[in-house]
């Protein structure tokens, strides 16, 4: 994959030699295995280095490092484990950077650091295409096989699905591991670690995706880790608040869940929203950030002065300031059959593993927005067919003319303005979709082995009711105090709201990102008024 193992030049090799120290390795020693944590970063300097993936059989080649290549992927940069095993093919002399140094070194030459990091990013969605990482083995039409790859997808955590349905090799594998299909599914990490049907919380221990408060009480706690919530990260800890990020599903946001963001500031070739998630992510941690993930707050509440948050999970975290950035969640849809195949194949985003799971079979998408319109042209490369249902009759009422443009152009996308879902048929997952003109009443029937419902969305605020003004839609209120300048502070003092969740926000990423970045500020001016910094 281009960009996916660059070679660095003598100059880059010389200056990151001031960072770290020369080490032999002898042919078969591994640098690194599969689950290792805290790895240093390596340049092979001599001799080759060879990269596998687990399987359940025999080990894969991945690929054969030579000299000036350097190992490792995202993981060194986000503390998550290592999904793959590097071993020395003969005599090896390796460069050995502690990820501390290398972040030193990048300062000092920006270049090298986004070579890295862009090698880094390409290598993770390598792994995740090969079926790197742990094995989740289960039935496709099962609603918690499909929450548990829903969170690995949403998290850009690498996988391998094995289908009870479909994979001769799944049968086989729980048989030897002494497990029953109703004991599915089931998540294999490392080929030693067995959890029956785990929670997502579970999950993310396992794999040290997930970080408990460390402090007694933090500077700054953000609730949302979407493009608000991560650019209030990325200024709250580089400008020396002790922050800490929550979100109940995944870093990102719903942006992450876009296949390719077009029209955000200096990215003119566009930039999916998964790699700008992990991009800022890098970016937070690099500053001091921590991020609980999943960590899905429940109350708030005032404590002799102190917000203090209280998450599912029975655990409070104490705050001098919070910021809200939870963003929206998408609407549900009451039609006929949704709420029957939900859990198999109806889907509320359009990602890689979402297309991967339709298997190039034609697919509804169901929306006149902008999402809609990104999700149809995504799975037109995918899949046979797309049928774009809109309610009214103008595709660009709704969705920016260059989406509308770009649809209007793609063949296997057929447009059905006027139309509304009325039914969807199948017995354990979609078959076909009734689509009912809603002028005439005319219906047809549609082939169709998935539905995408990307109809507008509600705030996540219910868990604020009582505690935080909102508006009639349940969006927070701001620029409700008489602090001056504090257009994002809520009724709560010290509480402070920005991005999709804000009443009268602009529902754009650059937006969000401003705000997130404007809120710090004003968490400073609030801390320094309280006699807290």
């Amino acid at each position: 994959m281009s960009g996916a193992y660059p070679r660095l030049s003598d100059e880059q090799v010389m200056m990151l030699s001031r960072f770290g120290t020369r080490r032999r390795v002898p042919p078969g020693d591994a640098l690194f295995r599969e689950g290792d944590h805290d790895c240093d970063f390596f340049v092979i300097l001599d001799g080759l280095v060879s990269v596998w993936q687990q399987t359940d059989r025999e080990p894969q080649l991945v690929a054969v490092h030579g000299p000036r290549r350097f190992l490792g992927d995202l993981s060194l940069l986000t503390g998550q484990p290592i999904y793959v095993t590097a071993i020395a093919e003969d005599d090896v002399e390796v460069l050995a950077v502690p990820v501390e140094r290398l972040q030193e070194a990048v300062v000092e030459d920006p270049g090298l650091g986004d070579l890295i990091l862009r090698a880094f990013l390409v290598r993770r969605s390598l792994h995740a295409g090969i079926g790197a990482g742990f094995r989740i083995i289960g039935s496709r039409f099962s609603t918690d096989s499909r929450r548990i790859r829903d969170f690995a997808s949403r998290n850009r955590i690498p996988y391998r699905w094995l289908d009870l349905e479909e994979d001769p090799e799944a049968e086989g594998l729980l048989r030897r591991l002494g497990i029953s299909p109703e004991q599915t599914p089931v998540v294999i990490w490392k080929g030693e670690h067995v959890l029956r049907n785990p929670g997502n919380a579970e999950l993310a221990t396992l794999i040290g995706l997930r970080s408990a408060p460390a402090r007694e009480a933090y500077d700054l706690v953000i609730v949302g880790a979407g493009p608000a919530g991560l650019a209030a990260a990325v200024y709250g800890a580089s400008e020396g608040l002790s922050s800490l990020v929550l979100d109940a599903v995944a870093t990102g946001g719903q942006a992450a869940t876009s296949s390719q963001i077009e029209n955000y500031l200096g990215f003119p070739a566009g930039i999916s929203g998964a790699e700008l998630a992990d991009r800022a992510v890098v970016q937070a941690r690099k500053f001091g950030a921590t991020f609980t993930v999943p960590g899905e707050a429940q109350t708030l509440r005032d404590v002799d002065g102190y917000q203090v948050v209280g998450l599912t999970d029975g655990e409070d975290v104490t705050a001098h300031a919070v910021i809200l950035a939870t963003g929206v969640q998408v609407r549900r849809l009451d039609v006929p059959g949704l709420d029957r195949l939900e859990g198999s194949s109806v889907y509320y985003a359009a990602t890689e593993a979402e297309a991967q799971w339709c298997g190039g079979q034609p697919v509804t998408v169901i929306g006149g927005g902008n999402s809609a319109g990104q999700a149809a042209l995504f799975l037109s490369r995918r899949s046979s067919a797309v049928h774009l249902v809109i309610r009214h009759h103008d595709l660009h009422r709704d969705m920016s003319r260059y989406l509308a443009d770009r649809i209007e152009r793609t063949p296997r996308i057929r447009v059905w303005p006027g139309c509304e879902l009325g039914r969807l048929d199948g017995d354990v997952a979609v078959e076909s979709v009734v689509l009912k003109e809603r002028e005439s009443g005319r219906e047809h029937v549609v082939e169709s082995a998935a539905v995408f419902v990307l109809v507008g969305s509600k705030p996540r605020t219910a868990w604020l009711e009582g505690r935080i003004e909102l508006d009639e839609q349940g969006y927070v209120r701001t620029g409700v105090t008489s602090r001056r300048g504090s257009v994002l502070e809520t009724d709560a003092p010290g509480v402070f709201a920005v991005g999709d969740v804000r009443s009268g926000s602009v529902k754009r990423v650059a937006s969000a990102v401003g705000e997130g970045a404007m809120a710090v500020r004003l968490v400073h001016d609030f801390l320094e008024s309280a006699g807290r910094r």
